[in-house]
């Protein structure tokens, strides 16, 4: 293949991604590779898509924000509507994964003092009790 287009597989090898996963986002219409036949060929578009793509997963971004914020890339004012949007939604998610970490940070600290109090029980059951007539 040329340097613009790459092969399904040359994707999956570039991106660490399964076939499955670039069918599931063609089919979703966050891809859109050409066809010839059977064979999918994605540009260099597709390519830097799916780079936003995967990145907005792992931020935690659903893909319909992904989705709406990929076709704002369109609008025509030099990208300014896609990054003040892009920025909003990440502004969101960040303050959504500081509060899910002060709950896991509390969860944790929780757990922690409630395996102190099951030390202290198994310690107190294996140390040998005294009799009433020791």
């Amino acid at each position: 293949m040329t340097n613009d287009t790459m092969t399904i597989r040359e994707m999956c090898d570039a991106f660490e991604v399964t076939p499955r996963t670039l069918r599931f986002y063609e089919s979703k219409e966050l891809l859109f590779p050409l066809r010839l036949g059977q064979k999918r060929l994605f540009t260099r578009r597709d390519r830097a898509r799916l780079k936003l793509i995967l990145r907005g997963k792992r931020f935690g971004f659903s893909l319909e924000e992904i989705r709406q914020l990929l076709d704002l890339y369109h609008v025509g004012d030099q990208q300014q509507t896609q990054l003040v949007r892009t920025y909003e939604v990440a502004c969101d998610r960040l303050r959504a994964l500081e509060t899910e970490r002060a709950e896991l940070d509390r969860n944790i600290d929780d757990l922690k003092e409630q395996l102190k109090w099951g030390e202290k029980m198994i310690a107190s059951i294996q140390s040998p009790t005294r009799t009433a007539a020791e």
